[in-house]
């Protein structure tokens, strides 16, 4: 690192940061660092979700946006996750830069993304991976990796050399949190914890400091 880097890594820094209240701008420094950093997908965060059973589900997926309004990420809604949310529409979230040694949790009320920015998305992936998404039936039973593959070369064939449109069914999620936490890793287990919270996603933060 260098030297204004470590300074903006530090923890007076961090404290000075929890003063302006705006965890969001904090984020963004610190994924910042995360992406020069982190030597694997520091977008990387781990996603839990519980259906009308009441049992969590976690997996991992990639943050692909984020702003004052939440942390989005994108997905098939008739996966486990997509049917697990059209029960309950809330969810947690948590990602962890191990290089750093810190971590951002959040959790609050979801909301699917517009139209508008389900397609603008969908399209700028490789065209590979938006053909995968018509091929896939996500989270179902899957007989053999030659028919994952059949699939995929019948989508390929399907479209040929033009367009991929999104399919109806892959869509962006928005995690609207009313509670964020900063982790940072600090000498014999003393570690700093940052917390955000609010009422309602549009709402004023407070902040507090928790035993690590």
């Amino acid at each position: 690192m260098t030297a204004e880097t470590d300074t903006a890594a530090s923890p007076d820094a961090l404290e000075k940061q929890i003063s302006q209240g705006d965890p969001f701008a904090i984020f963004g420094e610190w994924l910042a660092l995360a992406e020069r950093k982190e030597p694997n997908d520091p977008n990387a965060m781990a996603i839990a979700t519980a259906g009308s059973d009441g049992l969590p589900d976690v997996r991992m997926v990639l943050m692909k946006e984020y702003d004052e309004r939440g942390f989005v990420f994108y997905t098939n809604t008739e996966s486990q996750k997509g049917q697990e949310l059209a029960q309950n529409m809330q969810a947690s979230g948590v990602l962890h830069w191990k290089s750093l040694r810190r971590q951002v949790r959040f959790r609050g009320p979801v909301e699917l993304v517009t139209e508008a920015e389900a397609d603008a998305y969908f399209a700028s992936r490789p065209r590979d991976s938006r053909i995968g998404a018509w091929a896939s039936q996500q989270s179902r039973p899957l007989e053999s990796r030659f028919a994952l593959e059949k699939a995929v070369a019948k989508q390929a064939l399907r479209f040929g050399i033009g367009e991929v449109p999104r399919p109806p069914y892959w869509t962006g999620y928005r995690i609207r949190p009313l509670y964020i936490e900063f982790w940072m890793d600090r000498p014999f287990r003393l570690h700093d914890r940052h917390i955000f919270r609010r009422d309602q996603p549009d709402g004023s933060w407070t902040t507090e400091r928790f035993y690590p």
